[in-house]
This record gives structure tokens, sequence and C-alpha cells, in this order.
């Protein structure tokens, strides 16, 4: 497959409400305490909100406000929650710990139980993830939710041209199909690149019939020498883009979700781009998910104290009707703080 020349547009200039310039890279940054209320503060606030429906938005997204989420664990009946979450470096690296720097080290035994924890309440029955390791990583994270209660024994691991960071799911259900994408490629100023870490795209044979996911992290915000890091991210973004079209044009009935660390902000050219044409055949609608205080932020950059919305789960019309939108939201257990530096997204549908 040869190298696309992408045609990529200039960004618009946006108002922003949060205005946030100078993010770094996400596998570079650490967690820092959460903003705002106390923990009994945000469920007081969440317990007296006022029940809202679903609405759908200009820009094509729909919001899921409710006034509190269910506990941890209690979904509606007949429902399949799926968890989209960057783990933020599931592998062995290079990294600081306790403020020095170890080689080859893996992630520290505090945020893997952390991560652990909080999923073991959530009690996904799909979880999608990005910034894992190898397939041993991938079967660790798989026996700790074991012992921990959660036995999601199906699994697929897979990538891009990082050898390092890669994505995988686990799921409940058995994972029915799986798609290669190995020729992910493009050009920018005369030079080609593969995508970094790739497109998980894998079909979930659930009770409620099969749903197809496709998985992604897009280039983080660091700056690299060799292209513009905005560049880069958009051209991944429109190959992930000819993915979907190729699938709905395909099979314009089946339930697909797509999900991932989109590093990028909701109405930036990268998130336009893999939402597609507004109310065509293969648009995708996004889930505008908020946590218990109503903040849909998703990461944090401790560095710059910046909190950004970089993780998304979008969706096309055949899915749209099955979501149980009260149910969804941003997981904001206070031990989200502890394992990554983003936060999960939580969905159910039937």
């Amino acid at each position: 497959m040869k190298p696309r020349l992408l045609q990529l547009a200039a960004p618009k200039i946006l108002g922003a409400f949060f205005l946030a310039l100078g993010f770094s890279s996400c596998e570079e940054q650490k967690q820092a305490e959460w903003p705002g209320p106390t923990l009994e503060e945000s469920a007081a606030q969440s317990s007296a909100a006022e029940t809202k429906a679903p609405t759908a938005a200009d820009d094509g997204s729909i919001n899921a406000e409710k006034a509190s989420k269910p506990g941890p664990g209690d979904k509606a009946s007949g429902s399949i929650s799926f968890v989209a979450y960057n783990l933020e470096n599931w592998l062995t690296m290079d990294r600081y710990v306790d403020r020095q720097q170890v080689s080859d080290a893996s992630k520290p035994e505090k945020e893997k139980q952390a991560i652990i924890s909080l999923l073991s309440r959530s009690k996904p029955d799909i979880l999608g993830v990005c910034e894992i390791g190898s397939e041993a990583d991938l079967k660790d994270l798989q026996s700790r939710l074991a012992e921990a209660g959660l036995d999601l024994p199906h699994s697929y691991h897979t990538g891009g041209a990082d050898p390092v960071r890669r994505l995988a799911m686990l799921s409940r259900f058995p994972i029915a199909s799986t798609q290669a994408h190995n020729e992910l490629s493009y050009q920018l100023e005369g030079r080609t690149f593969e995508m970094g870490r790739g497109i998980l795209d894998a079909t979930v044979e659930t009770p409620a019939g099969p749903v197809r996911f496709i998985g992604t992290h897009l280039k983080s915000k660091r700056e690299i020498p060799e292209a513009d890091q905005e560049m880069m991210r958009r051209a991944e973004a429109h190959l992930v883009r000819e993915q979907i079209e190729s699938i709905l044009e395909q099979s314009p009935e089946m339930p697909l979700v797509v999900y991932g660390d989109m590093n990028d902000t909701r109405q930036a050219t990268t998130l336009r781009t893999l939402q597609g044409p507004r109310n065509g055949p293969t648009s995708m609608k996004m889930a505008f998910l908020k946590d218990s205080v109503g903040t849909s932020w998703t990461h944090f950059w401790s560095y710059q104290d910046v909190y950004s919305r970089f993780d998304y789960i979008l969706f096309n019309e055949p899915m749209t009707d099955r979501f149980v939108w009260e149910n969804c939201h941003v997981i904001d257990d206070p031990e989200a703080a502890i394992g990554s530096d983003h936060r999960p997204l939580y969905v159910e549908f039937r």
C-alpha cells in the first residue's frame, strides 16, 4: 500500500473557553491532585443535581447529562458496559520512580493497584486501553483484574510503528474477529511516516449482537524535529477516517464505536476529521460525557496545571438509540488520580 499525500485543511480559529497552549507528550506527564470540591462535596453536588435528558449539540455530539452516576458495578438491566482508558505507560521503560531515574522499570506498583481497584469497581464488560506494552504486560493486566474479581478472558493486542506503546482490548464476551491494519503510512513535506500506535479493529460478539470497535491513540502534542506534531495527528486522523468510511460503506448497519486518546480538543480539525460529514451515512457522533460534578476533562498535565478533554467515544447512527445515557460518564473515582494522567470513559449500551 503506497503512502498517501494528504491535503489537510488549516485549523479554524476558535474562541476558546479554556485556552491551553503548549501541551507536552501524554506519555511523559504525571498526575497530581484533582481540582475543585472534596469527594464529600462532589457526592453532595451530584446527588442534589437535577436529571436532564441527553441532548444533541450543534457539532453532532450527544450530551449525557444526569443527576448522579450509578454505584460501582450498578448497571441497567441487560446493558453492556465499555470502558476506554489510557493506562499511562503500563510497560517497561526508563522512568522516574520516587524522583530517581530508573532504567527498564515497569509501571509503579502503586499505580497498577489503583487502576485495578478502579476497574474492579467499574466492572466493564469490554475494556479498550492505550499505552499498554507487550503481550506480557497485557497478560499482567488481565490476570490482576481476574484476581480482583473482573474476569475478561478474551483479549486482542496490536499496534503500529511504535514498538513500545500498544493498543489492546479485554472482553468478557468473545472477540469474533479482528482486522489487522499493517500499512498505515502518510507523507508530510516530502517525508513518509508510519502511524505510531496504529488502529485496533475488533468485532465483539455481545449478547445484544456484534459491535465493531475501532481503537486508536493519535500523535501526542510533544514536538519532534522531523515534522509538525499537529499535522502528524491530523494525518493519522485521516487514516482512521478512511477505515471508518470503508467499514460503513461495506456494512452501513454495523454498530460501530470509535474510541481512544486523540490528543486533541473537541473542536479541533482532528476530531472533525474523525467524525466526518455531519449527518451523512458515514458520520460519527460524539458522546459528550461528564463526571459527577459536571466537568468533561480527561487528561491532566501537571507541569502546566492544564486540564483537557483528549479522550473520546464516537459512534455511528445504528448505535445512537442503544446507549443508556443516564449511566454514561467520565469516571472520577479517587484512584484515577493515582493510576494514570488520564481518566477513563464509561458507557453502557443494549
